[in-house]
């Protein structure tokens, strides 16, 4: 258990965090038994700050994404556990927190659809090409989509904010244009390794 390994256990606790958040307080009015107040912005945004911390919990949790992969290549402690666990603990972080917004009515459920869907094609993809002894490298379309998809998932749980006060949906834009890189960063990765999945 290197230290890699010990952020990415990390970012599944904080994970599960988020998801009791958002999903506890919901319901409840409270986070863990404490009431969470809810705070008028220009008299118009209402904001119930279980969404702040969660927003704020989900940059901690992004920022042990980076740092785990950083360390394990600076000080060659890529090990095949932490590369299983870091896929797990990037669905479970990124996931979940799309489908309670859906759910919770901030997005269109048709971008976890979507992205979901992507993920476990290009994952299969990579699956297949790990049991051929290859490795699927990161494609250009694809980091931009996690880029796209990581902010617009903050600003989200942030209402928008600043941007909401001038009438620009910056969150709405970067999820959508997420979910279309999702396409076509899938497709690209289908087209560029369907010769694995004809030779089986």
């Amino acid at each position: 258990m290197n230290l890699p390994n010990k952020l990415t256990i990390s970012r599944i606790i904080i994970a599960i965090i988020i998801i009791l958040i958002l999903i506890g307080g919901n319901y409840t009015g409270s986070i863990f038994g404490i009431e969470i107040p809810k705070i008028f912005v220009n008299e118009t945004i209402v904001i119930d700050l279980k969404y702040i911390i969660a927003g704020v919990l989900f940059i901690i949790a992004s920022l042990t994404d980076f740092l785990d992969g950083y360390i394990a290549r600076k000080y060659n402690l890529i090990t095949d556990f932490g590369k299983l666990i870091d896929a797990i603990a990037d669905k479970i972080l990124v996931n979940s927190v799309l489908i309670i917004l859906s759910a919770q009515g901030f997005i269109h459920p048709i971008v976890p659809v979507i992205i979901i869907i992507r993920d476990s094609i290009v994952n299969s993809i990579k699956m297949l090409a790990a049991s051929n002894g290859k490795v699927v490298a990161a494609i250009k379309s694809g980091k931009i989509k996690t880029a796209c998809l990581m902010v617009g998932i903050v600003l989200t749980l942030f209402y928008n904010l600043p941007f909401e006060l001038f009438n620009i949906s910056v969150a709405k834009v970067l999820l959508f244009v997420a979910t279309i890189l999702s396409v076509v960063s899938g497709i690209q990765y289908f087209s560029l390794n369907k010769h694995l999945i004809k030779n089986k």
